[in-house]
């Protein structure tokens, strides 16, 4: 396990991460962030899009599971439900408990697992050091709060580190 913050691989959306090829590396879970990774925030409903590739990953055997640090009271539960996945809320993240409880859920090891997200100081430095495989997405939407701007500058080098050796 290691304590980096450089992703493997930085994809312009989740789509973009293909079900088949995870599946064919043993991934078994997809961890997800919910805002600006799976939908814009305060977005409630799953779009067309994401209802497609959780779909197309349980065709491929590979389950989609919700990790979110919102604290937004029910915000994570409705939104897993409407989609059908398991979720756990307030994860923690970047700490490693979050990750190694979801996994636990799930029956799943940190090799068979890897964890989607927007955000590299969150997402990608909990994953590596939960010893999962960190995916990075473009973030959806920046629009609103100005500390987003400074805080996705501040991930840049780390992003074009994790372009350099992707995943898939």
């Amino acid at each position: 396990m290691s304590l980096s913050p450089i992703p493997r691989g930085v994809y312009p959306s989740i789509s973009r991460i293909s079900p088949k090829a995870l599946a064919k590396r043993g991934i078994r879970l997809v961890l997800a962030d919910l805002d600006n990774t799976l939908v814009p925030y305060k977005v409630t409903e799953p779009s067309a899009e994401l209802k497609v590739w959780k779909e197309e990953l349980e065709a491929a055997g590979v389950a989609l599971f919700l990790l979110s640090n919102s604290r937004r009271p029910g915000r994570v539960q409705k939104f897993a439900e409407k989609l059908g996945i398991p979720y756990q809320g307030h994860s923690g993240k970047p700490r490693r408990a979050g990750y190694l409880r979801a996994m636990e859920r799930m029956g799943v090891t940190p090799e068979q697992t890897v964890m989607v997200g927007d955000q590299i100081f969150t997402d990608t430095l909990g994953a590596n050091n939960a010893g999962v495989i960190p995916l990075l997405v473009k973030p959806i939407r920046l629009a609103g709060n100005p500390g987003r701007y400074l805080r996705y500058a501040a991930e840049a080098p780390f992003r074009l580190l994790g372009k350099r050796r992707p995943f898939l």
